[in-house]
């Protein structure tokens, strides 16, 4: 065969920009849905230069989220920044709870729902794009707060920079109807497991719970009767092996518990009910 010959039949090795380059770096670094993730980054990227940056962030283990500088939740498309929490798809489950037990209370006012741990804001923008209610969200860290404000501000909800309920204006005590907690709950010798991305680009603070993972939220538990209004109700993410252990906290803090699950979410809800009387 000429060298002609050889020439018409050679294929051209593809762009590094094109989208099949793309996704075969993505693959290789391990992205399970590197063809969606390819195709939001070539949607989000300004040049073919921001996107070869964006690539090889993603390559290098950052999360999409921090990269696209948001995150689908709930319908909503979250804002985010590098080094905050990004909210997970079982976190929708305590959404939709906190969603239908503040449908439920009925009076002259708008729920009074408190977002603890709020991270970026997730859970009570997704509140309060579904229900009309009196939103408060708080957290220690000062980017996630800022990256809050920018999800929960327009939609008219409070943000604060503190521990837990110590921000929350004292006129709130014995009047929220929900108090929702998406707090830290990995045990601390688990942090070593967690994917890569999450140990690298979330901060630990976000993610370590103690030493059985429940440190924080016990904090949680013991002060939420002093802010729930008499039949309010507390809702707190675990997992499966802890909620057994997290009943019991409930309990001794006063309030009723129950364990809620969504098998198709793999997500685990306590929750603790303020007696009426």
């Amino acid at each position: 065969m000429t060298g002609r010959s050889w020439i018409g039949v050679m294929k051209a090795a593809p762009a590094p920009s094109s989208r099949a380059h793309i996704v075969a770096r993505l693959r290789t670094a391990g992205c399970v849905s590197a063809e969606d993730e390819a195709r939001l980054l070539i949607e989000s990227a300004g040049t073919p230069t921001d996107l070869a940056v964006m690539v090889d962030r993603r390559v290098a283990g950052e999360p999409i989220e921090h990269i696209l500088g948001w995150a689908e939740f709930c319908g909503l498309r979250i804002a985010l920044a590098p080094g905050v929490f990004v909210p997970r798809r079982r976190t929708e489950f305590i959404v939709h709870q906190a969603r239908m037990l503040a449908s439920q209370i009925v009076g002259p006012r708008r729920p009074v729902v408190v977002d603890l741990c709020c991270g970026s804001g997730a859970v009570g923008a997704a509140l309060v794009a579904a229900l009309d209610v009196e939103l408060y969200a708080v957290d220690v860290d000062p980017e996630a707060v800022r990256c809050a404000r920018r999800n929960v501000g327009p939609v008219g909800g409070v943000v604060y920079a503190g521990d837990l309920y110590a921000p929350l204006p004292a006129d709130l005590h014995g009047r929220v109807e929900v108090v929702v907690a998406n707090a830290p709950y990995v045990p601390t010798e688990d942090i070593r497991l967690l994917p890569l991305e999450a140990r690298l680009h979330e901060p630990r603070a976000a993610l370590d719970g103690g030493a059985d993972g429940l440190d924080v939220l016990r904090r949680i538990a013991a002060e939420a009767p002093r802010w729930l209004a008499p039949g309010g109700h507390l809702l707190v993410e675990t997992s499966e092996l802890q909620a057994p252990k997290m009943t019991e906290v409930v309990d001794g803090a006063g309030m009723i518990p129950r364990i809620i699950s969504s098998e198709e979410l793999n997500a685990h809800i306590v929750v603790g009910t303020r007696p009426a009387r």
